[in-house]
């Protein structure tokens, strides 16, 4: 009997000692959890550590940080990338107005000009093409502040339903123009955002003017309580691919060859900064864009 007694003491300590150790690995792999999520998170070069003195969660916890540190450095380097992007982008918008500045000119006194029939038409392509090289100095020059300014933009609750209603106006000419109507379906109640107005204004007119790009004779322009915005129209021209492909930077379709291919893009990162998204949609030839922006729940009419 003793020696079953012994052994029964035997297995319970082997069980305690087990138990503890369970919950030590537990532990550690939490903190690693809790640590990782962390320096993910914050800029900082503080690497993972743990209280744990096991062998094994240790080495994980180091060969985590070897990760980490690569993956800081690949951060770092995409940071400079970046930023070095924004400049030269900025850069090359800035000196693309100085050439095209004197070729307009030059323009105007060849038009002045007596020329023959051949030339006149040289003189118009020319013209054409200056004007879309204009329209894309400035979109570069538009997307290079909007990307460099997302820190810069003033959030404030306001009510998107006078903005939208302002944007459509504007654009209503332009829009009838191309014998378009269309469709605004608001809600009773008001409905408040946390945006920077002229960033919303800057979208509505992004999106009417790709609807005018795009749209197949009708627009549908929702705007719901909890914040979304949706155009929608028919797209007969478009795929799933393409659509797939709007907010890419400098992406057209031939259907509107005299895009830059920033507008969307300028959409997106907008809608980004002030904590919303943008989305596209393509299902049975119409072409569906939301934007959703962070709306204020709970709120009074007053504003």
């Amino acid at each position: 009997m003793n020696w079953q007694f012994a052994l029964s003491g035997v297995l319970a300590l082997i069980i305690i000692v087990l138990i503890i150790k369970i919950y030590l690995l537990k532990k550690s792999a939490g903190e690693i959890k809790n640590a990782f999520t962390e320096r993910l998170e914050t800029d900082t070069n503080t690497l993972i550590d743990i209280s744990s003195r096991d062998r094994q969660m240790r080495a994980l916890a180091g060969s985590i940080n070897t990760q980490l540190r690569v993956l800081r450095n690949q951060r770092w380097r995409f940071q400079q990338g970046d930023a070095e992007l924004k400049n030269a982008v900025t850069n090359i918008s800035h000196d693309l107005r100085t050439p095209l500045t004197a070729i307009y000119g030059y323009l105007d006194l060849l038009e002045m000009q007596e020329k023959s029939a051949d030339a006149e038409r040289y003189l118009k392509i020319i013209r054409e093409r200056c004007e879309m090289l204009n329209r894309l100095t400035e979109e570069l020059f538009r997307y290079s502040v909007v990307i460099t300014a997302g820190e810069r933009l003033k959030t404030e609750n306001i009510i998107l339903n006078n903005v939208l209603e302002e944007s459509v106006a504007a654009f209503y000419a332009t829009l009838v123009a191309h014998n378009i109507t269309p469709e605004i379906i608001l809600p009773e109640k008001k409905v408040i955002c946390i945006a920077d107005s002229s960033a919303v204004s800057r979208i509505f007119s992004n999106l009417l003017n790709n609807a005018v790009k795009y749209s197949g004779g009708d627009l549908k322009i929702i705007l719901k309580e909890n914040g979304s915005i949706i155009f929608e129209n028919k797209a007969p021209g478009l795929d799933d691919v393409q659509v797939g492909r709007f907010f890419d930077r400098f992406y057209t379709v031939e259907a509107a060859h005299q895009s830059t291919g920033l507008g969307l893009a300028i959409t997106r990162t907008l809608a980004a900064q002030m904590g919303g998204k943008a989305v596209a949609q393509y299902h049975s030839g119409r072409l569906k864009i939301t934007v959703a922006l962070p709306a204020v729940k709970n709120h009074t009419d007053e504003i």
